[in-house]
Formats: structure tokens, sequence, C-alpha cells
């Protein structure tokens, strides 16, 4: 199944998911091209899993290593407001 077809019925959770990346990131201090270097990802994939617009599922290995190069808790990324 093509990633395109993923997660409809968990868009919301993704844009989250990107929202907070992009939140805890921005408090750091960090540019996207900061985090995706210290992370192991490309610019343009922590780009597109950030924008709100674009669903982007990645594995966990890839929330584990942002959320480590973020100094945070991976559980921080996944608290999603009501």
């Amino acid at each position: 199944m093509p990633n395109n077809h993923i997660a409809f019925e968990n868009k919301d959770y993704y844009i989250e998911l990107g929202l907070n990346i992009a939140f805890y990131r921005k408090r750091e201090g960090m540019t996207q091209e900061m985090l995706a270097e210290k992370s192991g990802v490309s610019r343009s994939h922590l780009s597109a899993i950030e924008a709100p617009n674009i669903i982007r599922p990645f594995s966990m290995e890839i929330l584990f290593n942002i959320a480590r190069a973020l100094n945070i808790a991976p559980c921080k990324l996944l608290e999603f407001r009501e």
C-alpha cells in the first residue's frame, strides 16, 4: 500500500506530532537543518514531518532519534492537545 494512503484515520495525530517536533525544535533554538543532522534524517524529510499539510509516516527509530536530539523523552512528542 503506498504511503499516501496511510493514516486517513490518524491524520490529526501526524499533524500534532509534526507540530510538537517543530515546537521542541524551536524551543531548543535549532533549525530544521540542525535537528535533521543531529537525528540522522534529511532536512527535506524532517520538513515534511513538521509540515501540517503533509502526512509523512516515519519509524519509531526516527521518533526516538529526534527526541534524543531534542533532549526530551519520546513521550513528550506524543502528548496531543484535545
